[in-house]
């Protein structure tokens, strides 16, 4: 009879015996034989010419070896068939026999008392009689206990020596080490790409069917992966459990929060190769190189506006729907845009989250924290391409432009006078008000 991962699962997850090596594999498959024999002594009755003949087939094929030029060694004495494999010929016994594989023991009192015969039996019955007593899961193996409490402990006995970073199992530094080796065992059998772990096989795998199987039950959205589902209901409940430390805002997401985290330690790694901006994000990256090229592929279809960014589109397409999905749950006002209802808000917390390290001001909002550190560092990023004046902020230099292209937006509604600055108007508006109190 030969010994699979079926007849070891007791012992191993699937995942670590994929990390097996074949040489470990057969050692553990011995140990196994090894431990029937020893059922037989305290009084658990196994053909053991079934064992034997298993030894003599693993040393002389292997677990997986083929006889040569397509031998097949192993007959079936009943009929004319003959097998490569013993496993297959033990196979096929069986279905002419209608022999169960758990077929052979006869269970008496010592083998009831046996720890492997109990662990497999709770298997079968779901027991998992192994509690934390620091919480309250259970468990089905003491294994899995010491693993789970190291989570309470914070213990990491695996320290991968190449860059000093440690686990709580083994399994995972195993995967870890393929980092710094740049194995990546698992290839893609549709375009060839190769990752270091079987889950991420599994999730590029979806990207060419295009199946998106998790589906949201509050509304139509699905998902490819059943973490991004996750995190999408998370805007149904408004559950944020990633919370930052420093300012004590929180997020759906853990990548949300390394992100923000940033905006604390000012760290922006992802640079510019045409200018000198950097950014604590990719996609921060991505949408600023397109200053640059000046391309707008994402077009509005009732207006001819063109955008750079498909998400500025979405939110340019609410000033003709009206859609405001963003409501205000103390005064009921709504908005366009999420990040138009955070800052909202602070008109009823007075809260002022982003504080300046050089002096005492500080702000609501992260935008004008930025604008306001130019003060200090004399910075002008906003800089005009028709004369060399250069701005701290973007609107400024907006308002600049306009000397040069004569655009005068803002127009009075009783005289018909037009103006390039807001502000202006409304001083011009005032000289009606006191011409209207004369009369």
């Amino acid at each position: 009879m030969a010994l699979t991962y079926d007849d070891l699962h007791i012992y191993f997850t699937r995942e670590e015996w994929s990390l097996l090596d074949p040489s470990q594999r057969r050692l553990y498959k011995d140990v196994m034989l090894e431990t029937y024999r020893n059922l037989m002594v305290i009084g658990c009755y196994w053909e053991s010419h079934q064992i034997e003949e298993h030894c003599q087939s693993d040393r002389r094929y292997g677990r997986h070896e083929r006889s040569p030029a397509g031998e097949k060694p192993h007959e079936y004495a009943q009929c004319d068939k003959a097998f490569s494999y013993y496993g297959h010929l033990r196979k096929h016994e069986r279905i002419q026999t209608r022999e169960k594989p758990s077929e052979g023991f006869q269970h008496n009192k010592a083998l009831a008392c046996h720890s492997s015969l109990q662990i497999h039996k709770r298997t079968d019955t779901g027991e998992k009689p192994y509690k934390c007593n620091q919480c309250d899961k259970t468990f089905l193996k003491p294994r899995y206990r010491r693993l789970h409490e190291r989570t309470h402990t914070g213990e990491k006995p695996y320290k991968c020596d190449q860059c000093g970073k440690a686990f709580a199992q083994h399994s995972t530094f195993y995967l870890h080490k393929r980092k710094h080796t740049g194995e990546k065992p698992y290839e893609c059998n549709q375009c060839g790409k190769a990752f270091a772990q079987r889950r991420c096989l599994q999730i590029h795998k979806v990207t060419h069917t295009g199946e998106k199987p998790y589906k949201c039950n509050q509304c139509d959205k699905a998902y490819s992966q059943p973490s991004h589902l996750r995190i999408h209901k998370r805007t149904h409940s408004g559950e944020k459990p990633y919370k930052c430390n420093q300012c004590d805002k929180s997020f759906v997401s853990h990548s949300h929060l390394q992100s923000h985290e940033k905006i604390h330690t000012g760290d922006k790694p992802y640079k510019c190769n045409q200018c000198d901006k950097a950014f604590s994000q990719p996609r921060y990256l991505q949408i600023h190189e397109r200053a640059h090229t000046g391309k707008k592929s994402h077009e509005c279809n009732e207006c001819g506006k063109a955008f750079a960014q498909h998400s500025t589109l979405r939110l340019h397409k609410r000033t003709h729907t009206g859609e405001k999905p963003y409501e205000c749950n103390q005064c009921g006002k709504a908005f366009a845009q999420s990040s138009h209802l955070q800052i909202h808000k602070v008109i009823h917390t007075g809260e002022k989250l982003y504080k300046c390290n050089q002096c005492d001001k500080a702000f609501s909002q992260q935008s004008h924290l930025q604008v306001h550190k130019r003060t200090h560092t004399g910075e002008k990023p906003y800089k005009c391409n028709q004369c060399d004046k250069a701005y701290s902020q973007h609107n400024g230099l907006i308002i600049h432009t306009r000397t040069h292209t004569g655009e005068k937006p803002y127009e009075c509604n009783q005289c018909g006078k037009a103006f390039a600055h807001y502000s202006i108007l409304q001083y011009h508006r005032k000289n009606h008000t006191k011409e209207t109190q004369r009369m």
